[in-house]
């Protein structure tokens, strides 16, 4: 099978091939750049953008955290990350994910207009207001990410009643992707809430409403992978795991390492102060929070990222601080960091350019 251009809104992509959005600081410009300059689409992530290049953009940090959401998510470093992605990708598309759960998610969305994006996706919650925070930029894409049949229908519902607009596309996402899942615990491990299940439903509910595209996400490894959702209904795929292991992705060498050395019974689903399972490498750290009645690291809640923490009285529940702890695997801190991966992560072996991913993705395994 060869691969078609995907049209998201007036974008057309090369290849039906997003890269997922990774924060803290694994997609950013180096990464999301070369993707969108292969054929792809390179989407940089809004989380985090405070500890560009050493925090660099930022009014004020503590402890060498950025100080609150204002800072944690900078304007200004995340306009410096699609300068630098646009220098790399020129004109091509380029995406911004963000997330809804975030503190600020309207002003993040506005200023990922602002700073260039083409396309902006948005999961971890059901964005019900959205487009709200993009008039003004008729030409950016919305791209929501659901886990349900339901889920769209609620978009589709409100969106189309305050705002006279439908998703210009939808991820739907199973739960073998890396970092925060849209199910229970349980559910995760369920028959019918896994992709291949999903992919139907909400290609019947697309239909209620129109016609755009329906993206598949969550455990695709390789080309056989695209082909068999594209064989289900989707029209194309969404990435992110595979792309860590990229000379060009933003994550540090150390990272990269973690998931190298990772076994298959190491990659676990943790819980999360966002409230939702979350899928990573067991680490140091998590043994220390599953061995320890009280947080080992303390919490102190300095740069206020996600509005279902409740300002670190999740965190302090469930043991950690997660912007604290993506942070440090930025900044390859492996004693302390927080990895989060998808269900394949244990298949990476090698470090290779996003040249030889794309070309591998399109052509087949033996591809150079």
């Amino acid at each position: 099978m060869s691969f078609k251009s995907i049209k998201i809104g007036k974008h057309e992509i090369e290849y039906p091939i997003f890269q997922g959005g990774m924060g803290v600081g694994i997609s950013w410009d180096q990464l999301a750049g070369n993707v969108s300059k292969e054929g792809g689409l390179g989407i940089i992530s809004s989380v985090g953008t405070g500890y560009y290049k050493n925090r660099a953009f930022i009014e004020k940090d503590i402890e060498g955290k950025p100080y609150e959401t204002i800072n944690f998510y900078s304007k200004k470093a995340l306009i410096e990350i699609f300068k630098s992605a646009r220098e790399i990708c020129g004109d091509k598309p380029l995406g911004a994910n963000v997330l809804y759960a975030i503190n600020d998610y309207g002003r993040v969305v506005r200023d990922s207009c602002e700073a260039g994006a083409d396309i902006i996706v948005t999961g971890a919650g059901l964005p019900t207001n959205m487009p709200e925070f993009t008039q003004g930029f008729p030409d950016v894409a919305l791209v929501p990410i659901v886990s349900s049949a339901k889920a769209l229908k609620i978009i589709c519902k409100r969106w189309k009643q305050r705002y006279n607009r439908l998703p210009d596309a939808v991820i739907v996402e199973g739960p073998k992707s890396g970092g925060h899942q849209g199910f229970t615990y349980e559910q995760c491990f369920m028959e019918e809430f896994q992709l291949e299940n999903l992919i139907a439903p909400i290609k019947e509910e697309i239909k209620k409403w129109g016609d755009f595209p329906l993206i598949a996400a969550g455990g695709i490894w390789d080309k056989k992978d695209i082909e068999r959702m594209i064989s289900l209904g989707a029209d194309g795929v969404q990435m992110a795991t595979r792309f860590i292991a990229t000379k060009e992705c933003d994550a540090p060498e150390a990272f990269k390492k973690v998931l190298i050395e990772a076994k298959e019974e190491d990659i676990k689903l943790l819980k999360s102060p966002v409230g939702y399972p979350a899928r990573g490498v067991k680490t140091k750290l998590i043994e220390m929070v599953e061995s320890s009645p009280k947080p080992p690291i303390p919490i102190k809640c300095i740069s206020n990222c996600v509005a279902p923490c409740k300002r670190g009285e999740e965190a302090k529940a469930v043991g950690y601080c997660i912007a604290d702890r993506l942070s440090d695997a930025y900044m390859g801190n492996t004693e302390t960091g927080l990895f989060f991966t998808g269900s394949n992560g244990y298949r990476i072996n090698e470090v290779i350019t996003v040249k030889e991913l794309m070309q591998k993705l399109i052509h087949g395994e033996d591809a150079s």
